[in-house]
């Protein structure tokens, strides 16, 4: 008894024939059929009734093929641990991204997973820094890409890189002539951000009274797509970094001008969860992040 034998036999089962089952698998009829018979003799039971129509199972097949089905199943997943644990990554990996990098960041790493670990399957989760925080302390993200506006490595976090925060609106709006807007200028500007809590808001709350003046925030919103939007309609400006309107500058939607006196400088850091250990899939993308995201920040 081997594997190719007990395969042919679920093969003829599911497929009523020698012809079919040959047909489906590539394999000669003749072939098949010996390992149908071999099996008949190791196990001393006819495990099919040959008719004029083709082969249907005998009560002894049809006992035997629901075990066989199981067996086979069995070493299915044997595979799958030996190529694990040979160091071929394998499996489901939770990641969460900021909604101004996902664009970029996420074909790239499924375009780079597919080429270099095609068994690792990625569950992607978009969202701001304090929403993928809770998930990531909640268990339910493995890793994240996230913003941070102080150091990342006290909270034990890798940093990718860092970027400055651009005012953003559409395109010939008379606050984004100029190459940089002071700080002091965003004063009653009407402005599309994030809901608190979130680090922007925390930091543009302690510039604003460090500076005395006053923001005016029209919109809240928790996604960086209406932020855009509402940009474009120029009836308000939002702030972001550069990376997330990319596409945007480039067909000439949208215009940037980057805060200055004082910027406001994020950084993009790769938060990995403490929650358990890192499976060898985990790792694996956070290395390839690694690689991928600091280009794409920069």
């Amino acid at each position: 008894m081997n594997l190719k034998q007990l395969q042919s036999f679920v093969h003829v089962a599911e497929q009523g024939s020698l012809a079919r089952a040959g047909a489906a698998t590539d394999l000669a009829e003749s072939l098949i059929s010996r390992h149908v018979a071999a099996l008949e003799a190791e196990w001393g039971d006819r495990l099919f009734e040959r008719t004029g129509r083709g082969m249907a199972l005998s009560e002894f097949g049809r006992r035997m093929l629901p075990e066989v089905r199981a067996a086979l199943e069995q070493v299915g997943r044997l595979e799958t641990v030996a190529r694990d644990s040979a160091g071929v990554p394998t499996g489901t990996v939770h990641v969460g991204v900021l909604p101004s990098l996902a664009p970029q960041l996420l074909p790239l790493l499924f375009a780079d997973l597919r080429a270099g670990a095609p068994g690792v399957t990625l569950h992607a989760a978009e969202g701001f820094s304090g929403n993928l925080d809770e998930q990531l302390a909640g268990g339910r993200l493995d890793l994240a890409v996230i913003n941070r506006y102080g150091p990342a490595s006290a909270r034990n976090e890798e940093v990718l890189g860092t970027a400055d925060t651009w005012l953003i609106g559409k395109a010939g709006s008379p606050l984004l002539k100029e190459d940089g807007v002071p700080f002091k200028a965003l004063a009653g500007v009407p402005l599309v951000l994030p809901s608190t809590p979130n680090g922007l808001r925390v930091t543009l709350d302690q510039l604003s009274r460090r500076h005395g003046i006053q923001l005016d925030i029209v919109m809240e919103v928790d996604s960086s797509g209406s932020m855009k939007d509402v940009a474009l309609s120029g009836h308000a400006y939002t702030l972001l970094p550069l990376m997330a309107v990319k596409d945007e500058l480039a067909r000439g939607t949208l215009g940037a001008a980057r805060v200055v006196k004082p910027g406001i400088r994020r950084t993009i850091a790769l938060a990995l969860t403490t929650q358990r250990p890192l499976s060898r899939a985990a790792r694996h993308v956070a290395s390839r992040i690694r690689a991928l995201a600091p280009r794409l920040v920069g």
